[in-house]
């Protein structure tokens, strides 16, 4: 069997399987896409894919760090 496949000239996703989607941004705590580009990555071509590549690192101060545990009941 060939690994030829595997080898195809094509932007690669950005998941890294914490698939956990924000409540309030609605985008993917993980990767930063959102629901509709995880859904259509597959169909992407691969110049939208890299103009969202592009675009996530901006998203990331969306995702403000959660503080949980005793921290968060203390701060309640």
């Amino acid at each position: 069997m060939s690994n030829e496949v595997w080898k195809r000239d094509e932007v690669e996703s950005p998941c890294i399987n914490i698939c956990v989607i924000h409540p309030q941004e609605r985008i993917c705590t993980g990767c930063l896409r959102s629901i509709d580009e995880i859904t259509d990555w597959g169909r992407m071509t691969p110049d939208a894919r890299k103009a969202v590549m592009a675009e996530l690192p901006t998203r990331a101060p969306l995702l403000k760090k959660r503080r949980g545990g005793r921290a968060a009941r203390k701060a309640g």
